[in-house]
């Protein structure tokens, strides 16, 4: 996998006894991602890593509570229920596949990037939040009572539709990415305007299975038959969930769309969820994610044509497949101005896999994460400005050698002086014409692509 988690001032929250163990947690996840490499260690230390892994977690929730509970913080109940998750439903549904799969390589693989993703984000959003007493991300969440009616709904329904028996893997899904998914959404709306979204995020290999054996189609691969017969079989399962609420009726079906792994996370992170759901159905996982009428404002976008849907689910389709086979250089582009990153993105997207990031801190992030070929870096910036940005890439020894080129409105002397002692490999000007910017990030690489050839 090649992937290490590198320890950041930024996961202190300034509580000794939580920021050590968070160090130990680190630790034993990059023992496990270093071992899981080397196929001949990988199931033993996976067994006996996961069982240290568990006990750990298990000791350090508990004295994270007990901290929580002596300074009053006012997201105990919320925190201790997040903990009771992971704990309780996310680590024994990974060890049940784990055991079935005689811990495969991508029984593995799973099970750590669960492990990654929740506590880099546990770290960064909850555990911040016990300083700043905040309420945590899903404080909106229903209460716990009718969030299981909700949930055992959802299984029930999906156990009918897919003849399957689903199992709750995690009740505060947090947009990861899992597999090769299809990110579905439907909106629905009121004659006076009020909105809710839902999106259903499917692993391929599930419709292939479930959706399949329902229509008797042999296919290996979801083809536009099956994904439009899955479109439909989807819409079902919302509405039968949807009854469930007494407000049901006031409400219209406005819009459908198929959405990319971008578009999702953008969609999702711009609202917060009243359920989000994730199941495992043994055949492949679903996530189930609403948006209630007060969390969602504005009219739906583009949705589906039935007379062009055919079309539209062929092109998804085949971008996804291009996308996952594509080996362009990735770019990530770091500005504080929405316009500035769409602007680039329309610019480079054709040529590279464009990442976006609106702070350094979230910059920092990503390269971490997903290292990118080519960081273009805004130089002002609040809170953590550009050149503090490629300060701590510059230290960071592993991440050293990360090209970076400063895109910014500033040409002047004194500014550009400020960043040279730091080594960035250009200087661009956001005033310059699009097709000198597109043209010297294309020499950057063709030079780089050169020096390698020789």
């Amino acid at each position: 996998m090649g992937i290490q988690l590198v320890w950041e001032n930024r996961f202190n929250i300034g509580v000794e006894i939580i920021d050590r163990e968070h160090r130990k947690l680190f630790k034993i996840i990059n023992k496990l991602l270093k071992f899981s490499e080397q196929e001949e260690k990988s199931t033993w230390v996976c067994r006996e890593g996961i069982k240290y892994f568990k006990e750990h977690a298990a000791k350090h929730f508990a004295e994270e509570e007990d901290y929580m509970a002596s300074i009053s913080y006012q997201g105990l109940k919320m925190h201790k229920r997040i903990h009771e998750d992971f704990r309780l439903c996310t680590i024994p549904a990974l060890e049940k596949e784990l055991k079935q799969t005689d811990y495969s390589k991508d029984a593995i693989s799973h099970f750590l990037g669960v492990c990654v993703g929740w506590l880099v984000s546990h770290t960064l959003t909850e555990d911040h939040a016990i300083v700043e007493n905040g309420t945590g991300k899903w404080e909106n969440l229903l209460p716990k009572e009718e969030q299981t009616a909700v949930t055992q709904e959802i299984e029930r329904f999906a156990g009918d539709m897919f003849q399957l028996e689903p199992r709750l893997v995690s009740e505060c899904y947090d947009g990861e990415k899992f597999g090769n998914g299809i990110y579905y959404r439907l909106t629905y709306a009121t004659e006076e305007g009020d909105q809710q979204e839902f999106i259903l995020i499917f692993e391929e290999k599930l419709l292939i299975r479930s959706v399949g054996k329902l229509i008797g189609s042999r296919s290996k691969q979801l083809d536009v038959m099956l994904m439009n017969a899955s479109r439909f079989v989807v819409r079902q399962f919302v509405e039968r969930i949807r009854r469930n609420f007494t407000d049901a009726e006031r409400y219209r079906m406005e819009g459908e769309n198929l959405l990319s792994f971008e578009q999702f996370s953008h969609t999702f992170s711009k609202h917060q969820p009243q359920y989000s759901l994730l199941f495992d159905t043994g055949a492949g996982y679903f996530a189930y994610c609403a948006m209630s009428p007060h969390l969602v404002s504005g009219r739906n976008r583009r949705s589906f044509k039935e007379e062009t849907a055919a079309l539209e689910v062929k092109e998804y389709l085949s971008k996804n497949q291009q996308e996952r086979s594509s080996q362009k250089n990735k770019i990530l582009v770091v500005d504080d101005s929405d316009v500035v990153r769409q602007a680039m993105k329309g610019l480079l997207q054709g040529d590279y896999q464009v990442a976006l990031a609106n702070s350094g801190l979230s910059a920092f992030r990503s390269i971490t994460l997903d290292r990118p070929d080519l960081v273009l870096l805004d130089y002002n910036m609040p809170l953590c400005d550009g050149a503090q940005v490629l300060e701590m890439i510059r230290s960071e020894k592993e991440f050293a050698s990360v090209p970076v080129i400063f895109l910014t409105g500033k040409g002047d002397k004194t500014s550009i002086s400020k960043v040279i002692p730091l080594k960035p490999d250009g200087y661009l000007l956001k005033r310059s014409k699009p097709e000198e910017i597109k043209r010297s990030i294309d020499l950057f690489f063709n030079k780089k692509k050169e020096i390698k050839i020789q």
